[in-house]
């Protein structure tokens, strides 16, 4: 069973990475698709550029739809994983399955040159999701005071789990949503 899948986000890339390295680095996810390079990596929606890599500008821009089976997000977490040593800056790849049943699970990966700017990323994309749902309710003065809130129970988190007695997994994967990317 085929599922169709919208990946889409900007990287920006450090200086000096080259379309060697990239094209590398996204192995998984273009042999899963079953292409050869990065200018094969086009999207099965017309009007959506693909994986489209701009070394002038340093930017890896994903925009990319296409069908795929079970195993597509290890392929995906692989390639992104991979590409994090040729990051600049951490940023979030909005990953969006579309089910033949009519639901849509929305999911975000995150990509950064390490483990610290990946956590600061996740947190502010915690923060804004929220202040933008608040925001259609309540102030500013509101607002502030539940992403105040929101940083202290990162802290907490972030606390317990450097505590050995604490040590448990977390996987956080998609998420059932009715987000449309486009």
């Amino acid at each position: 069973m085929h599922t169709e899948v919208h990946v889409h986000g900007d990287i920006s890339l450090k200086r000096g990475a080259g379309s060697v390295e990239i094209e590398q680095a996204l192995r998984p996810w273009l042999e899963y698709v079953d292409v050869d390079s990065l200018a094969e990596a086009t999207s099965a929606r017309e009007e959506e550029p693909g994986v489209a890599l701009d070394l002038r500008k340093r930017l890896l821009q994903i925009c990319w739809t296409g069908w795929v089976g079970r195993n597509f997000h290890q392929a995906l977490e692989a390639a992104l994983s991979a590409l994090c040593e040729f990051t600049d800056a951490a940023t979030a790849i909005e990953v969006t399955y579309y089910q033949e049943d009519g639901r849509d699970e929305f999911g975000v990966v995150f990509v950064g040159p390490d483990p610290v700017t990946i956590e600061r990323a996740r947190r502010q994309r915690m923060i804004d999701d929220v202040a933008v749902l608040l925001s259609r309710q309540f102030g500013d003065q509101e607002v502030s005071q539940v992403s105040a809130l929101i940083e202290r129970l990162f802290d907490e988190q972030a606390r317990q789990e450097q505590d050995p007695a604490n040590a448990t997994a977390s996987i956080r994967g998609p998420v059932p949503g009715r987000k449309h990317l486009h």
